[in-house]
């Protein structure tokens, strides 16, 4: 008979299992029931690269969300960003025909702007995030009425709208190379290989659990298979879209930020008690502060990439954008209580998101069923991580 000591391991094994894949194994089998129900639509190459360039705002969203709620904290008031940043995109490229680039730069910093007003007042006053962000939200959506004037600005400039609407192949110098997708998937899966196996190396140079070396090839290989044929897939349409090199980008960034940096680890202590990390050292202020920046920086990116995307500024830009990134953060494995969850687990729930949507408007299911399933998936998700942190 198994002692219980082994008992209990294996348990807590099967249950660490589920918690890290269980997002990832519905989002495979949501992706190919609808596949099936599509007759071959969904994961056709051209409806994947509509996906992500139709998602990759709300994914930039869902990056920046889940720091926020990593320190137990929330920001309502993204969506209002996105639509304020679009406001002024609009404004000074369309109205007083201003450079791209100076455009750029000026909605930067006014997310930063944003995020740091935001951020002063939770971190730095003590007023709660739920009604410092709701009180920006109806800030800036009311902002943006008045800078459009109820207006929508149209057209943009063409270099403004190549990252939200071209491919690798249009970038210049780039798009004459032969095969240039498969060599960019081929790099990105030799990154995620290295990646993978130095990990695997340092935790079993400070003898911590790392699986065995089987495993780790089956994962490398797996890691390697799905970025290669992710990429010849893609190509058979147009190729890699631009925003998917910007998502990739930032994903790699945050989770390595997360992960590896005293900044991410400081993030995670707070959300998982706050007065120890305190205890420990840790500026508990300045980081929540400078979580708020990060979403604010965040906010205007994806507000730059939706804008780009629709090729005009609209009053209504941005409505329930918050929803949906908390939603994917929730979704991907992060806690209500805050201190757990991953930037993958964020893009994976957001990713769930949009194959529900994509694939319930191929069958034409109205807009009242669809936000009827999002939210008891919202609500399933959330049920699960209570009962899995009542195992634990």
């Amino acid at each position: 008979m198994k002692s219980s000591t082994a008992i209990g391991k294996t348990k807590g094994s099967v249950l660490a299992f589920v918690r890290n894949y269980a997002m990832f194994i519905a989002l495979i089998l949501i992706a190919i029931l609808f596949e099936i129900l599509t007759d071959g639509v969904l994961l056709a190459p051209m409806n994947i690269s509509k996906l992500v360039m139709q998602n990759s705002y709300i994914l930039i969203l869902a990056i920046g969300m889940l720091p926020c709620i990593l320190t137990g904290d929330i920001d309502l008031s993204v969506g209002s960003v996105v639509a304020v940043i679009g406001a002024i995109a609009g404004t000074m490229m369309v109205s007083m025909n201003m450079s791209v680039p100076v455009t750029v730069a000026a909605c930067l910093a006014a997310g930063l702007m944003a995020g740091a007003w935001q951020g002063f007042w939770i971190a730095f006053v003590h007023v709660p995030s739920f009604i410092v962000t709701l009180g920006g939200m109806l800030i800036f959506r009311g902002m943006t009425m008045v800078i459009l004037n109820g207006n929508t600005l149209a057209p943009f400039p063409e270099s403004y709208q190549f990252i939200a609407q071209r491919f690798l192949q249009d970038i210049p110098g780039l798009g004459g190379i032969p095969g240039i997708d498969m060599i960019a998937g081929g790099l990105v899966a030799a990154l995620c290989v290295y990646m993978q196996a130095n990990s695997y190396r340092k935790r079993m140079k400070y003898n911590l659990p790392a699986g065995s070396k089987r495993m780790l090839a089956a994962k490398c290989a797996a890691i390697a298979a799905i970025c290669l044929f992710t990429a010849f897939w893609l190509d058979q349409f147009k190729g890699i879209p631009i925003t998917l090199i910007l998502l990739g980008a930032l994903i790699a960034i945050y989770s390595f930020l997360c992960n590896k940096t005293v900044i991410g680890r400081h993030i995670y202590a707070l959300g998982g008690n706050e007065r120890a990390a305190q205890l420990s050292g840790v500026k508990t202020q300045w980081v929540r502060f400078l979580v708020f920046v990060n979403m604010g920086l965040l906010s205007a990116i994806a507000g730059l990439v939706f804008s780009a995307r629709l090729n005009c500024a609209a009053p209504t830009a941005g409505m329930m954008f918050e929803l949906d990134a908390i939603a994917a953060c929730y979704i991907g494995g992060a806690s209500a209580s805050g201190g757990v969850g991953t930037i993958v687990g964020a893009i994976v729930g957001g990713l769930v998101m949009g194959v529900l949507n994509n694939g319930m408007s191929i069958l034409g299911i109205g807009i009242d069923w669809q936000q009827w399933i999002k939210g008891l998936v919202l609500l399933l998700a959330v049920a699960f991580d209570i009962h899995y942190q009542s195992q634990r």
